[in-house]
């Protein structure tokens, strides 16, 4: 009895010193279908540090979006599955972006710029940036294997899940696997 009430106690103490556990448990608990495959680390992981760059050549890092619940996508113009759930991550914006949270779309490897736009236009899609990765230095240094891939990143800028390939972004169960980790969402 003794041994459970010292557990009970460590585990009480360990999740007030760091609420985001506990969120990431309530949100890991609410997946269903595609969400299903977000894998939640044990433990945050650092993000990459390489730089990336707005569609207009100015230099970005992940580092420019702590502060904010961050979903990162990597993504391809050639890539078919990125092109179905391109416009669910702009609905996912659209409902939950703001103050503390942000879809960010990096496309990564030789992605003309003008494929990008005609890609998104194709699509639809008008309200998430496009980032560039050119020669993919970010998604190398993240270990993005296969597109697309999806992080989810905390406010101190870490990586806490990983999804690799496509999902239904707009789905219920994404909706609130998210706001389980968005305060005030």
């Amino acid at each position: 009895m003794k041994r459970f009430l010292h557990a009970l106690v460590y585990t009480g103490l360990v999740v007030l010193a760091n609420p985001a556990l506990a969120d990431l448990d309530a949100a890991a608990a609410l997946r269903e279908g595609d969400m299903k495959k977000m894998n939640f680390h044990a433990e945050p992981q650092a993000a990459g540090t390489s730089e990336f760059t707005t569609f207009e050549g100015e230099p970005l890092t992940l580092a420019d979006y702590q502060g904010k619940w961050v979903l990162v996508n990597f993504w391809a113009t050639w890539c078919a599955p990125c092109r179905k759930e391109m416009p669910m991550l702009a609905e996912l914006q659209t409902e939950l972006g703001g103050e503390e949270f942000e879809v960010v779309t990096i496309a990564t490897g030789r992605n003309p710029p003008a494929a990008m736009e005609k890609f998104f236009e194709e699509i639809g899609v008008t309200n998430l940036p496009l980032h560039r990765d050119p020669k993919s230095a970010l998604a190398r240094e993240m270990s993005v294997l296969g597109l697309p891939i999806t992080l989810i990143l905390d406010p101190e800028g870490q990586e806490v899940g990983r999804l690799q390939g496509d999902a239904e972004w707009n789905s219920d169960s994404a909706k609130a696997m998210l706001r389980a980790l968005i305060p005030n969402s």
